[in-house]
């Protein structure tokens, strides 16, 4: 089975309260933007108009991979509330 349907068989519960929160004032001069290349489940992008680099805490993997690859700490992260986040069925 490939990563990528393993993934589709976990299930998400999505809390109201965002368990990632980015400072766009840490991360617009960053040059490199590793965070929308590191992330398992592709949960980061740059928003069209602004540039913004923006974050979808919903399908969240609770790896930590853009927190550690993060080199300006623009990332806020925790893990989601009890009750909250990701269950994985697959292993």
């Amino acid at each position: 089975m490939r990563v990528d349907e393993k993934i589709a068989l976990d299930a998400f519960r999505q809390d109201s309260e965002p368990h990632i929160r980015l400072r766009q004032e840490r991360c617009a001069p960053c040059p490199d933007r590793v965070c929308l290349r590191v992330c398992p489940g592709g949960l980061y992008s740059l928003a069209e108009t602004s540039g913004e680099v923006r974050v979808e805490c919903s399908g969240c993997l609770e790896c930590g991979s853009c927190l550690s690859s993060c080199i300006r700490g623009a990332i806020d992260w925790s893990y989601p509330r009890g009750g909250f986040g990701v269950r994985y069925r697959a292993g």
